[in-house]
């Protein structure tokens, strides 16, 4: 049995009241003095609830024996809403309602170094069983039911199956890389592994104070850094997320009311935005003064399930989730979490969390719907909150492609920049010195092996999630222009994903718009939109009205070197090209780092 636990130490803003709608800046959600992380091992005992009825007791156990001065480490399935409020209903559970692990001491976070052999190894292909059909009818249910006036809003969710290969450990490891911070754990029941990512604090209580913060209200991470300012921007601006958030404000405040002395509920922040890997997402602080006397299951009585992944009002939205939801959702939108010898608690909402039992692996995705939700916005989102599973489930590295030639690389300082980059957006240690130590010994080689100094060679730079550098080489052939480029059938539904603003060995997405026919170079895509992006080895440069351009970044492009050398070279010029504008294209180029400048033509398909 293992468990481990890496959670923020919430800070506290100042308790004063605002006005509903404005917003703060002053919430250092993601910011903490220290983090309490620690492991688990051989529990004195283990608390399980099989019943809504046990419960309760269950969690008195839990806080009797922390003031006993014991570790108490655990979760509340989903499932366990009835034990507190029979009228919150859920499908029938898949496992125990509730379980804890009584320890007598925390112990030092383990040594990861054991599981590096094991990373190359291990993988999950996630799957869903939900059709992009079967989510729109139920989006336009859900609208006819808030139509209807029989709640407001509601978190509708599905779940991502696949089957692990390798080790639970790497893949909680490579998850804690894509999802930072927050409040992660890792419990290890024998039955069921937890590997918990949440970035949610459901409530963290001392006994006296008790601190909620809900997240709600999400955007996707943008292409450069203004785009992706732009966007943050536009999260705390847009009424659609605004009201998406106060509403389980509302929700939390009433909910709180129910275990705090008079007149101490408080929202002291509004709209702050968290700023994720793969998304932007917007949270709130509730506060109150809990009445005394309180325990942890009146906490648990008045605040579980969590608003942000119910809906308001909570039970009539509870009972359309079982009505639209086949499966129960289990310790996914549950809580996970610690209560410290002397009772303080700190519990996560069980978003970003996958469950394994045995090697079968589910995680769920979901986002709250309101009445001015689209069912494609919504679609599109569960797909950036996707992001941390395609980013974990995998090993990648980060990957540079240079052209060596007479024993020099083009570009070197772009591509060493660009790696560098990706290196910090993916937390990849990034050593130049061993990086630059790595090309010039390839270089070197091919300098005394070459017998025809013209000789041109493709210099791939990979660099592991350790931080390792390796440079393998291969002769370049030249490319004969010009070449055939074809136009994709369908939208390229990747383009804001962070694979595609980054360049990774992770690259089915690309490869799976390769082009079959012999005669084709390469294939054109295009986002949802309608714009032009790049191809699936290089950018594009297109001559319309005497002006060679290249489709800009925010449409959902690798900034490629070469690319970023003609630009500076007042050759190419960024714009967003649609396809509407392909039939007044005078002239096409492939343009890459490797290749250079090629000449091209559209191809048919």
């Amino acid at each position: 049995m293992q468990i481990l636990i890496d959670f923020c130490e919430p800070r506290r803003t100042a308790a004063n009241p605002i006005t509903d709608g404005e917003p703060t800046h002053d919430h250092h959600a993601s910011q903490t003095d220290q983090r309490l992380r620690c492991a688990f091992a051989n529990p004195l005992q283990t608390l399980v609830a099989h019943t809504p009825e046990q419960v309760k007791p269950l969690l008195d156990a839990v806080q009797n024996l922390s003031q006993q001065g014991f570790w108490c480490v655990g979760y509340l399935r989903y499932e366990a809403a009835s034990a507190f409020d029979a009228a919150l209903v859920t499908q029938a559970s898949d496992g125990p309602l509730a379980w804890f692990g009584v320890f007598q001491q925390a112990l030092p976070w383990p040594d990861s170094s054991a599981s590096a052999a094991l990373a190359g190894n291990t993988r999950i292909d996630w799957q869903s069983s939900l059709t992009q059909s079967e989510f729109d009818a139920n989006m336009a249910r859900i609208h006819q039911a808030i139509a209807a006036g029989e709640f407001y809003q509601i978190n509708y969710t599905a779940p991502w199956h696949g089957q692990l290969s390798g080790s639970p450990q790497v893949l909680f490891e490579r998850l804690q890389r894509a999802q930072p911070g927050g409040y992660a754990a890792l419990i290890d029941t024998g039955a069921e592994q937890l590997l918990s990512v949440s970035p949610e604090l459901f409530f963290d209580w001392n006994g006296d104070q008790i601190l909620t913060r809900p997240m709600k209200g999400t955007a996707p991470r943008g292409n450069t850094p203004q785009a992706d300012a732009a966007l943050a921007a536009e999260l705390v601006q847009s009424p659609k997320e605004r009201a998406e958030n106060v509403m389980i404000v509302d929700l939390l405040r009433n909910d709180l009311s129910r275990i705090a002395l008079p007149h101490s509920v408080t929202v002291p922040t509004l709209f702050q935005v968290q700023s994720l890997p793969t998304v932007h997402q917007m949270v709130s602080d509730v506060t109150a003064h809990t009445r005394p006397g309180t325990t942890l299951a009146d906490v648990f009585a008045a605040l579980f399930p969590c608003g942000s992944i119910t809906g308001a009002p909570k039970v009539r939205a509870m009972q359309m989730i079982r009505a639209i939801e086949p499966h129960p959702r289990g310790v996914y939108c549950g809580s996970i979490g610690v209560v410290r010898p002397g009772g303080h608690a700190t519990f996560n909402v069980a978003i970003r969390t996958v469950t394994l039992q045995g090697k079968q692996a589910c995680c769920g995705i979901g986002s709250g719907i309101t009445a001015d939700a689209t069912a494609a916005d919504e679609w599109r989102e569960w797909q950036h909150k996707r992001g941390f599973l395609t980013r974990a489930s995998q090993r990648f590295d980060l990957l540079e492609t240079l052209r060596l030639q007479h024993g020099e690389y083009d570009n070197l300082v772009a591509h060493i920049a660009r790696m560098k980059r990706a290196a910090a957006h993916f937390a990849y240690p990034f050593d130049e010195t061993r990086v630059r130590q790595a090309l010039a010994s390839v270089a070197a080689n091919c300098s005394a092996a070459q017998a025809d100094d013209n000789s041109v060679w493709r210099v791939r730079l990979l660099l592991d999630a350790n931080g390792l550098p390796d440079a393998q080489v291969y002769e370049q052939k030249s490319t004969p222009a010009p070449v055939g480029i074809a136009l994709a059938a369908l939208p390229f539904e990747a383009f804001d994903s962070e694979f595609s603003r980054f360049k990774t060995t992770h690259r089915a997405h690309y490869e799976a718009f390769a082009p079959t026919n012999p005669a084709v170079f390469d294939t054109l895509l295009y986002n949802p939109r309608g714009e032009l992006t790049e191809c699936t080895r290089g950018n594009i440069a297109v001559l319309i009205g005497g002006q060679w351009l290249t489709p800009a970044l925010h449409c959902g492009l690798l900034d490629g070197v070469g690319r970023g050398h003609w630009i500076s070279q007042g050759r190419l010029r960024e714009a967003v090209i649609t396809l509407a504008d392909l039939p007044q294209v005078q002239a096409l180029a492939f343009v890459n780092s490797l290749r250079g400048w090629v000449e091209a033509r559209l191809a048919a398909t």
